[in-house]
């Protein structure tokens, strides 16, 4: 019942056959989705594409001809979502300056990224633009990547919305099959724009015996058009899908089904990137450009964030913050009044496999849908923790925080840690840190395995976090190089000891692509870049600093200090070290270097580690808090230093398209 493929789509399949489609030798997926897969179809032989047209299962007066019809030839589009967690046994999506894998994690994309091979994201099978068993039709998340899916999606919401006069219904009925085909159609244009830039946006059902020559259009022109279509989908889609007479039939089941704020929340995204720096002047190094934005795509922006916070703020939603309430944060235990946990948008443990999202999560795709709930604890709940002594099981793949990432939590003062006047000491660094510091860095001193008994002989010295500079947890194969571990996405009791990855735990993880702290922070983000701190969009009461407020408070934390909020540069960098913070490891931070045009300048370029040496006794863990203890000799040492050059701001397409026509180019310097 989490799946967008259940609920309603359990009624819709029933009506017709969903598409079948075998991904055996599939070679050119540009190819077979730019032509309307009807290259390979006309072939005597088409092993090298796809074996069946998406038109040539059901006809199409059975497929379009009513809602319940049309809305499971759509269901399809949703399966494709892909899972940026659970895509492979062990993969990634954090390339930024945010992480770094053990030593055993060299062949992955996080790693490859470090070196400038940004060819990988097609060769290493373990990043979720590219799998090469990519399959529509499969429930399984394996089979879900987004190069393929989102050149076959655009055409199905084209054929889609080319078909729309045949259904019979209400209005209600055609405006939100209009409204979803719209949407999808721009989201996977606005997918594939942000790691390969402007490319052909279409928007119709190409002919087979057309000459293809589409050009690739700039970014922005590309956004233009996603911009309208985005508005379509805003203006036609309701805001619950509970609340309408469609929705009733499956009342408590529609979460996941594209509704009028998400269409809002991607529209202001859509124009917050086309204003970016890059999108404005360009791949360049040196900097100068950093906060040159385009203030008229900011503008529109800020108006699309303001229509949709405006009805947040106005209780004209089912979306709030989460909130961050807890009995005992670094065990993610929810405070006794607290309705709503912060913890619930990343992971459920003990509530039924119920889908992770909480009040807060916008836009998901489906997790879980192939009926294995527990497909998170495959791996995805094992990668997390040290290794040392098999303290965690599976695999020897880590995903580290840098120090670089911790470095940019503050101090529950609001102050970062930097400023002189902040408070911070480096003979006790994790004290009166922002309480999210607590809720998911995995420090020095930590408990990590609470059920301690449950442990081996071999196992029991390293219940409690030894991360002090030459200990056996900092192994760069078993333990952390960087001197921390992570837990916001999966708790640190997913161990041998407390067992949390086991079946009786229910535990789910799933990471949304969209949510509401994040749209206040883009909201922030744009209105700064028109009019600083005190500036707010037409359409909503809220300044940027009351935005990026509303995030700070909201964990306990102090809001932005006033001597940042004159300055539009220091305040613009106060947004951008919130959204380091609120959104780490969440897979937004590489996007966000490369439109902020810093993604070759250093620091960004530089991955750290901490390096420190202990001062209290292991008995003082024991009865004291980690926060409070004293270290000595604290440092940062270099561990990477990524050498980019301005090709690095777009990924390389796949050669064999590029090859395609001559219009469709291949980006520059690859």
């Amino acid at each position: 019942d989490r799946s967008p493929s259940r609920g309603l789509g359990d009624v819709y399949k029933r009506q017709i056959i969903v598409y079948k489609m075998k991904y055996n030798t599939y070679k050119t997926l540009f190819y077979a989705g730019l032509l309307s897969f009807s290259v390979g179809f006309c072939m005597t032989s088409c092993e090298d594409y796809l074996d069946k047209s998406p038109e040539s299962t059901v006809s199409e007066e059975d497929a379009f001809k009513n809602f319940r019809n049309f809305q499971g030839f759509i269901e399809e589009i949703y399966n494709c979502i892909p899972d940026k967690e659970k895509c492979n046994y062990c993969t990634s999506w954090n390339w930024g300056d945010d992480e770094l894998f053990n030593s055993m994690g060299d062949g992955h994309m996080t790693h490859q990224a470090d070196l400038g091979n940004f060819r990988a994201w097609q060769s290493n099978g373990q990043c979720w633009l590219y799998r090469d068993s990519s399959n529509p039709a499969s429930t399984n998340a394996f089979d879900h990547s987004l190069w393929p899916h989102s050149w076959y999606c655009i055409r199905k919401a084209n054929v889609g919305l080319a078909n729309l006069d045949k259904m019979v219904g209400t209005q209600e009925e055609k405006d939100m099959i209009a409204g979803q085909l719209y949407f999808f159609r721009a989201w996977w244009h606005f997918e594939l724009m942000t790691y390969w830039g402007g490319l052909p946006y279409v928007d119709q059902v190409l002919d087979a015996t057309q000459e293809l020559n589409l050009p690739r259009l700039s970014y922005q022109e590309c956004a233009d058009k996603a911009a309208a279509d985005f508005r379509r989908a805003a203006d036609l889609l309701p805001i619950d899908w509970d609340k309408t007479s469609i929705g009733k039939a499956t009342e408590g089941k529609n979460q996941l089904r594209v509704n009028k704020i998400m269409a809002l929340g991607y529209l202001g995204k859509n124009y917050l990137w086309a204003g970016s720096p890059l999108m404005k002047n360009g791949a360049q190094l040196g900097g100068a450009n950093a906060y040159n934005y385009d203030e008229e795509y900011c503008k529109k922006a800020a108006q699309a964030f303001g229509e949709l916070l405006t009805l947040v703020e106005g209780g004209q939603t089912q979306y709030a913050l989460a909130e961050f309430k807890y009995k005992n944060v670094y065990n993610h235990e929810k405070a006794s009044d607290a309705k709503t946990c912060y913890s619930d948008i990343f992971y459920t443990r003990r509530q039924g496999w119920l889908m992770p999202g909480s009040v807060e999560a916008i836009f998901r795709g489906p997790s879980g849908s192939d009926g294995n709930a527990n497909n998170s604890n495959w791996n995805m709940t094992k990668i997390w923790g040290p290794k040392v002594a098999g303290l965690v099981s599976h695999d020897k793949i880590i995903h580290l925080p840098t120090a670089n990432l911790v470095e940019m939590y503050g101090m529950a003062n609001g102050l970062p840690i930097d400023d002189p006047n902040s408070g911070f000491d480096e003979r006790y660094p994790f004290k009166d840190r922002d309480p999210r510091f607590y809720h998911d860095i995995v420090f020095d001193g930590f408990h990590f395995v609470l059920a301690e008994d449950k442990l081996s002989d071999a196992q029991k010295p390293y219940a409690y976090c030894d991360l002090s500079t030459g200990a056996d947890m900092r192994s760069a194969d078993l333990g952390s190089r960087t001197g921390y571990f992570f837990q916001k996405l999966v708790p640190h009791t997913c161990n041998e000891g407390d067992k949390e990855y086991d079946w009786g735990s229910n535990l789910h993880t799933y990471l949304p692509y969209m949510r509401l702290a994040d749209i206040y922070l883009m909201y922030a983000e744009s209105c700064a870049a028109v009019g600083g701190a005190s500036f707010k969009s037409e359409n909503c009461s809220l300044t940027a600093l009351d935005a990026i407020n509303k995030i700070r408070i909201r964990c306990g934390a102090k809001g932005v200090h006033t001597s940042y909020i004159a300055d539009n540069k220091k305040f613009m960098d106060e947004i951008r070290r919130e959204r380091a913070v609120e959104l780490s490891m969440e897979g937004f931070r590489f996007n966000d270097l490369q439109r902020w045009l810093l993604l070759t300048e250093a620091p960004y370029t530089e991955k750290y580690s901490v390096e420190f040496d202990r001062v209290e006794s292991p008995e003082f863990y024991k009865t004291n808090d980690p926060a409070n203890a004293e270290v000595a000799n604290y440092r940062h040492e270099l561990i990477v230093k990524r050498v980019f050059g301005t090709k690095h701001y777009w990924f390389p397409l796949p050669d064999d398209d590029v090859y395609l026509y001559p219009e469709f180019g291949q980006n520059p310097g690859w």
